[in-house]
């Protein structure tokens, strides 16, 4: 098939490209590779895909040195006009929508980018679906849009009515505009609620990569709400592993609500312990209260999923995280 994947930059859609082309798709991969976090980092990921800054030109697709089915298109999906022509010239088969705004925290700081990139966007997306005859459309959502649930095992049959964060309520509002355009249009859409994912070549503000960096540097790390926190993390193969298989599945429905995670949550101080042991350093823990915009606990019932696709996480968190560390300790060439 012909794919379209947004926010090929980011850590999600880098791996997911890499898992389509090898699948045998051919893959149009746009990014506006914003700064909100190191845009090095991002350019890097690109390189890895065989797509190199130096040969950008403005309004022109580059194609990959590696893979001649891969070319990529620096572009923002605010750009009305610029993602439409996008969508008539290439005549996608399909869309894999990823690229938003992430983050909790920032969506305090900054929101007017969450509704530009997360809404705007996100409608120019469905829009361009809609013109041009796209049948099927995969796009991100989120753990955090259950926010302070009573639950422990958070369901796609829960109530997600009371999200705590921006950014939360951009993703249920993705969910909503995604059920209108899937029943108005006959369009075939896939949220995909992921689950705290983690691995090589993961996003610098995410725990892991925090934590990772600061007991290298030999600084505190902060532990929120004094470790009490559990988090299903999710090892980035099984991510982009479940979306293929879904990608080349057939799903009985036309909305559909996946939860993507590992099934298995993990409290936060066992995470830094695995990270200690892997780095053969302990920590040192600076323990603060809960901050505004996070959830106690995450965990997938991942139930639905399962049923659909047969999805079975594989890498377990030990494995993890010595893959992420190693990748980290490669990336910035540190020596210990």
């Amino acid at each position: 098939m012909k794919i379209l994947v947004t926010g090929t930059a980011g850590f999600i859609g880098f791996h997911l490209v890499k898992k389509l082309i090898n699948k045998g798709h051919e893959v149009i991969g746009i990014d506006n590779i914003n700064n909100y976090y190191s845009t090095d980092l991002k350019y890097d990921r690109l390189k890895e895909c065989g797509v190199y800054k130096e040969y950008f030109k403005t309004n022109r697709a580059i194609q990959s040195l590696t893979w001649p089915s891969y070319h990529f298109l620096k572009l923002d999906i605010v750009d009305t006009e610029r993602i439409m022509d996008l969508f008539k010239d290439q005549k996608f088969d399909l869309v894999i929508h990823l690229a938003a705004q992430a983050g909790v925290r920032y969506s305090m700081e900054n929101p007017q980018s969450y509704i530009q990139s997360n809404i705007v966007g996100f409608f120019n997306v469905l829009e361009a679906c809609r013109h041009f005859k796209v049948k099927r459309l995969f796009y991100a959502s989120s753990s955090s849009i259950y926010g302070l649930s009573d639950k422990a095992l958070l369901s796609i049959s829960d109530m997600v009515d009371h999200p705590v964060s921006l950014y939360a309520a951009t993703k249920k509002s993705n969910e909503l505009m995604a059920h209108s355009y899937s029943h108005l249009y006959d369009i075939q859409t896939v949220g995909l609620r992921f689950f705290t994912v983690y691995g090589p070549w993961g996003r610098p503000d995410m725990a892991p990569f925090l934590f990772v960096d600061a007991i290298l540097k030999q600084k505190p790390i902060q532990v929120f709400n004094q470790g009490n926190l559990q988090r299903d993390f999710t090892y980035i193969e099984d991510i982009v592993e479940s979306i293929n298989t879904m990608v080349s599945s057939d799903l009985n429905q036309n909305y559909n609500i996946f939860n993507l995670g590992n099934n298995s949550p993990i409290i936060l101080m066992d995470f830094i312990k695995y990270l200690e042991n892997e780095l053969g350093i302990i920590a040192k823990k600076k323990m603060v209260g809960m901050q505004p915009g996070d959830v106690l606990s995450t965990w997938a019932d991942t139930t639905e999923l399962i049923k659909a696709i047969g999805y079975k996480p594989k890498t377990n968190i030990k494995e993890g995280v010595r893959e992420f560390v190693h990748w980290y300790k490669e990336y910035y060439k540190v020596d210990n």
